[in-house]
C-alpha cells in the first residue's frame, strides 16, 4: 500500500516537532541534574527558562526555513541562540550535562546562512567549541565528542532542510506536469472537434443553400439535399461521439471521395485521383489533410475549381490546389496549425500557402513505411 503524502505544513510540523524532541533529550539530563543533584531553585529556573528560550527560537527559525520565508534577521536569532548556548555553560557550569548546549546551535548554521557563510561559519564553530569546553573544564570524551559532532550536526541540518525543499518541488513539478497533460488533452480534444465539426457543418450549410435556391422549382433536387443533410448531421454526431472516445478512425480514400462531392455540389470543379492501396498509418494524417483544406476551401475563398493529387515514391504525397487564394486571408489558423502538428506527428511534412498566381496549394506528405517511433496524437488509433 502506498502511504499518502501529507500536507507540507504537516511534514514541517513533524520535522520540527522531532527536532525539539532530540534537543529535549539532548538537555534533559542538565535540567535533571539541577533538579535532582544541585536543588537550587534559582539555578533551576535560569536555566529552565534559557532552555526554554532555545527551544521556542530554535523552533521559530527552523519552521520559517522550512517555509522558506528566510529573512536577514534570522541570522541575529541564530547569534542569540549560540549566546545562551555558550552563556549558560558559563553561568551554571559545565558539569551535569550543560556543555550540551555547545553543540545546539550548528543545527541551525546551514538552515539559517547561505551556504558559503555556512561552510565558513561550521569551521570557525568546529574549532572553537572544543576549546570552549576546554576552557569550561569538560571532560575530554565530551570535548572529542563536540569536535566531531559539530559539523556533523551542522551538515544534519542542511540535508533536512534540503530533503524537504526537493520533496515539494517534486510534488510541484508533479502537479505542474498533470496540469500539463489536461491541458494538452484538451488542445487535442479542441483541434479535433474543430476539424471534424468545422468540415460537417460547412458540408450542412452548403447543402441547405443548395435546397433553399432548388425549393420552388425542383422539389425532388430538394428532397435528396435533405436527405444528404440528414446522413451528414447523423455523421457528424457518430463523429463527435468517437472523438469523445478517443478511437475515431480516419481514411483517406473515404475523405476524398466526401470532399469531392460537397466541393462539387457547391458548383467548384473536383478532380479527384485514383487512391492506391496505403499502408494504414498513411491514412490519419493525410485524411486530416483533406479534410481541412476543403473546409477552408468551403469557408474562406470563392474557388472555381480545386485539383487533388496523389503520389507515392518513398512517400505518400498529397497536394490539393484551388484558384480562390486572391480572395481569402492568407494568415494560417488554428486549422492549419494543428494539420502541421498531426503530420509532423506522423514523420511528415506539411505546408500550406499562396502560390502568387491566384491558386493556394496544400502540401503534405508522410513515410511510405512507418517509422519505427511515430507519435500520432495522444488518444488516436490508426485505422
Amino acid at each position: 500500500m502506498q502511504p499518502r503524502i501529507p500536507r507540507p505544513t504537516v511534514v514541517a510540523a513533524a520535522i520540527v516537532a522531532l527536532t525539539l524532541v532530540t534537543l529535549a533529550g539532548l538537555l534533559a539530563p542538565a535540567l535533571w541534574y539541577e533538579l535532582v543533584e544541585r536543588r537550587e531553585p534559582g539555578r533551576l529556573v535560569a536555566g529552565g527558562a534559557g532552555v526554554a528560550a532555545i527551544l521556542v527560537l530554535y523552533a521559530r527559525l527552523f519552521w520559517l526555513n522550512l517555509m522558506r520565508r528566510t529573512a536577514p534577521v534570522h541570522s541575529l536569532g541564530l547569534a542569540a541562540i549560540a549566546a545562551l548556548c555558550w552563556t549558560l555553560p558559563a553561568v551554571l557550569g559545565g558539569a551535569g550535562g550543560w556543555g550540551n548546549l555547545l553543540m545546539v546551535p550548528a543545527g541551525l548554521i546551514a538552515v539559517v546562512l547561505p551556504l558559503r557563510q555556512a561552510v565558513a561559519v561550521t569551521v570557525v564553530g568546529g574549532v572553537l567549541t572544543p576549546v570552549y569546553g576546554l576552557l569550561l573544564g569538560l571532560p575530554a570524551l565530551n570535548i572529542l565528542y563536540e569536535a566531531i559532532g559539530f559539523p556533523i550536526t551542522a551538515f544534519s541540518g542542511y540535508v533536512t532542510v534540503w530533503l524537504f525543499h526537493v520533496v515539494q518541488e517534486l510534488r510541484e513539478a508533479r502537479t505542474e506536469l498533470a496540469r500539463s497533460a489536461v491541458g494538452a488533452e484538451r488542445l487535442r480534444f479542441a483541434r479535433d472537434l474543430h476539424d471534424v465539426l468545422g468540415h460537417s457543418l460547412q458540408a450542412v450549410a452548403l447543402r441547405a443553400e443548395v435546397a433553399e435556391r432548388f425549393v420552388d422549382r425542383d422539389p425532388p433536387r430538394v428532397r435528396k439535399e435533405l436527405t444528404e443533410i440528414q446522413t451528414m448531421a447523423r455523421d457528424a454526431v457518430r463523429d463527435v461521439r468517437e472523438i469523445v472516445r478517443g478511437y475515431r478512425a480516419t481514411s483517406l480514400r473515404t475523405e476524398l471521395e466526401g470532399i469531392s462531392a460537397v466541393l462539387q455540389a457547391a458548383g467548384i470543379r473536383c478532380d479527384r485521383p485514383e487512391i492506391p492501396d496505403l499502408p494504414a498509418h498513411v491514412h490519419e494524417p493525410l485524411g486530416w489533410v483533406a479534410r481541412e483544406a476543403a473546409t477552408n476551401i468551403l469557408r474562406h475563398s470563392g474557388a472555381s475549381w480545386c485539383r487533388i493529387s496523389l503520389g507515392t515514391d518513398t512517400r505518400v504525397h498529397l497536394e490539393i490546389v484551388n484558384d480562390g487564394a486572391d480572395r481569402r486571408s492568407h494568415t494560417p489558423g488554428t486549422g492549419l496549425h494543428g494539420l502541421a502538428e498531426r503530420v509532423a506527428a506522423a514523420s511528415g511534412e506539411f505546408t500550406a500557402g499562396p502560390d502568387g498566381d491566384g491558386t493556394f496549394r496544400v502540401r503534405a506528405s508522410v513515410p511510405l513505411e512507418k517509422p519505427l517511433e511515430t507519435s500520432l496524437p495522444s488518444g488516436k488509433r490508426e485505422s
